[in-house]
């Protein structure tokens, strides 16, 4: 009869075979980002204002005080201190999700993609209640990095994110993967627009503790749903032990292991590629609100909450270009569109000192997120079925390394040239961009190596 198991004990077919229960990853994905883009710029903000307290700065970000572009030095101890937090959260959530995510992942192949959801977003709840905890009670800004490790030990945001992509992977055909990714990264997209453009407003009239409690409202609702609503995408999930070197030789073999289907060359250099793209989009994240709200721009937390809705819109006008463009060019070449939008961009930022300037950087940022789903695709296309989730993982540790990369370099690099030029660190992230788009370009005219062209769709 329709909907029960068969005598192989497949799953039911309204669970496993059906649109709905096979790609219902991203609202898990929309509501992790909407949180965190939530309260990424508010922890910003918040230890902008916390360490001006401790200095005694105040005052010197109201408008009137922007037309003198002197260096305060009580406020570049301020910006210097924010920046550095910063990375010591970034640095912490990364040493632990180097080891973690890469092991989940992997482990996701035999299991499920569920367990790894699950872990994922319990992590984000415990960090955000550790965020409400210090604003609260006004603790040690150094408990927003222990919220980072006690989320990295779970899998984080990355590790999320690797069992979303490898669930979409489970379930797409090889002609449509490229879009899907595009699709799952518009829901991030959408997510943080909105949830920029909530909290600027909000943190405005009413301080910094309302946007992290509908932060914890959010992440409670996805872990439930992780548990009990996502339908597993991996057809035949098996019990395996979580503590084993197994998971992460897994994924070394993605890269050094002899296969007729795949190139170690390929898997290599469009890692590389990827890395780059990433470290330069989160580096340039990690600074550009601290560059908004320091002087000669001095916005407030409103313009804060527009910018970073600009910031996420290029994931809605990259599925749309993604999706037009396919229609007479190859992936490849829209990726290379992409990265010569995104130069463009983070020349503009390099040199913006009035809003409309800033914001003529974001709206050349429209096809930036292009790169990251074809680039996926592309990965996706060179492993089998049961590696997906290895293949996802490594991709995780790659942001993950990225992640530290970026807040290695923009947060240290920021600091260091205040004095001389502001927006240097951006004029870098535009010159790294070249990098991936020269690699793309010499991957695909030397493309010879065959491809898995069939893996299971949706119905």
């Amino acid at each position: 009869m329709e909907g029960r198991a068969d005598s192989r004990g497949e799953p039911r077919a309204w669970l496993s075979g059906s649109v709905l229960g096979r790609c219902c990853v991203e609202p898990l994905v929309f509501f992790a980002n909407f949180a965190l883009v939530l309260q990424d710029p508010v922890t910003t903000q918040y230890l902008w204002h916390r360490f001006s307290a401790d200095l005694g700065y105040n005052g010197t970000r109201e408008r009137g005080s922007c037309s003198n572009h002197t260096v305060d030095p009580t406020a570049q101890e301020v910006e210097t201190l924010t920046s550095h937090w910063t990375l010591y959260m970034n640095v912490g959530g990364f040493l632990v999700g180097l080891f973690s995510s890469t092991l989940l992942g992997a482990w996701s192949d035999c299991v499920g993609r569920r367990p790894l959801l699950v872990l994922a977003s319990f992590g984000l709840l415990l960090n955000n209640l550790v965020s409400i905890f210090v604003v609260h009670l006004q603790l040690h800004v150094g408990y927003f990095v222990l919220g980072r490790i006690l989320c990295a030990l779970l899998g984080d945001f990355s590790g999320l994110l690797a069992a979303g992509f490898a669930s979409v992977a489970d379930v797409s055909c090889s002609r449509t993967r490229t879009i899907r990714m595009a699709l799952l990264e518009a829901c991030i997209g959408v997510a943080g627009m909105l949830a920029s453009l909530v909290g600027g407003h909000w943190l405005q009239e009413q301080g910094y503790a309302n946007p992290f409690w509908l932060a914890l409202a959010l992440l409670i609702t996805m872990t439930l749903y992780a548990a009990f609503c996502f339908g597993e995408t991996v057809k035949e999930p098996t019990p395996a032990r979580l503590f084993t070197l197994r998971h992460h030789r897994s994924i070394v073999q993605l890269y050094v292991a002899q296969a007729p289907e795949k190139s170690r060359k390929h898997l290599a250099l469009y890692s590389l590629a990827i890395f780059v793209v990433i470290t330069v989009h989160i580096g340039a994240q990690d600074i550009l609100t601290l560059y908004e709200m320091s002087t000669p721009l001095c916005w407030d937390s409103r313009l804060i909450g527009y910018g970073s809705a600009a910031q996420q819109l290029p994931y809605l006008s990259s599925l749309l270009g993604l999706w037009l463009l396919q229609y007479c060019l190859d992936d490849t070449w829209v990726a290379e569109i992409g990265l010569a939008f995104n130069i463009l961009g983070m020349v503009v930022f390099a040199f913006a000192t009035i809003t409309p300037l800033m914001f003529t950087g974001y709206g050349l940022l429209f096809m930036s997120l292009v790169i990251t789903p074809v680039i996926r695709a592309k990965l996706s296309k060179l492993v089998s079925k049961s590696e997906q989730g290895a293949l996802f993982s490594a991709l995780a540790c790659v942001n993950g390394l990225a992640m530290l990369m970026a807040s290695s370099i923009f947060n240290s690099l920021y600091p260091a040239t205040l004095n001389f030029m502001k927006g240097f660190p951006f004029l870098l992230g535009a010159g790294l961009l070249f990098i991936p788009a020269i690699l793309i370009g010499i991957l695909e005219k030397t493309n010879h190596c065959p491809e898995f062209q069939q893996f299971p769709q949706s119905p």
